[in-house]
């Protein structure tokens, strides 16, 4: 990898779905949050589509019979089914190769998450990957995905142009981010999104696993 010439300074990468093996996981959480709140639980589909917002932002699309004001208990059983079995999941295996390497490129390299700080912040604890990235935002910081804002003020802190940002992920949410930012996108389809819907957002490739994006 070392030979090649760089074309983008600044790399930022969604967590869920695209670095960490958790879209399973969120899909149930969302789904028995809203079933303990007497909601009717969204299809797989449904629940799986929000992935990528906003923890509120994407609760509200995924249980739009649940009234606003119940929004806090919807929030909060979801972190509890959630935080049941964080634990039992993990980067996809293939991550942590391609993170050496790019950092051996000297790669700025960031993430651009749904995930709240704190969400965040115990995700990157629980990976052992505190210090691998030079950066990164969060939805309850900036806005949540499609506003380009996460990836604005990654953008203004190092002082990179566009041009020389790359988005990964692996939902239409960080690809049309990419595109309102003007910056450019990979996207992979082993996450939450099915692929067909990503052309029309431009990605540069698509990646159907960790080895293929790697390559």
């Amino acid at each position: 990898m070392s030979v090649r010439p760089r074309q983008f300074d600044l790399i930022a990468f969604d967590w869920d779905g695209t670095l960490f093996d958790s879209t399973a996981l969120i899909t149930r959480s969302i789904q028995r949050a809203v079933q303990d709140v007497g909601g009717s639980p969204p299809s797989d589909r449904d629940a799986s589509f929000v992935i990528g917002m906003g923890l509120m932002q994407a609760l509200a699309h995924a249980a739009p019979d649940v009234p606003k004001e119940r929004y806090p208990e919807l929030g909060a059983r979801y972190r509890h089914h959630y935080g049941l079995h964080q634990n039992d999941i993990s980067l996809f295996d293939g991550v942590l190769p391609l993170l050496d390497d790019l950092r051996r490129r000297n790669h700025l390299l960031a993430v651009a998450t749904g995930k709240s700080r704190g969400g965040l912040n115990e995700a990157l604890r629980a990976a052992e990957l505190r210090g691998t990235f030079d950066g990164s935002r969060t939805a309850d910081e900036t806005a949540g995905k499609p506003d380009p804002l996460m990836l604005q003020e990654l953008m203004r802190e190092f002082d990179v142009p566009p041009e020389r940002t790359l988005m990964i992920g692996d939902t239409t949410h960080d690809l049309q981010m990419a595109l309102n930012a003007g910056c450019a996108s990979v996207g992979v389809s082993y996450g939450a999104h099915e692929p067909d819907g990503f052309h029309a957002l431009k990605p540069r490739f698509v990646g159907h696993t960790v080895r293929e994006l790697h390559d």
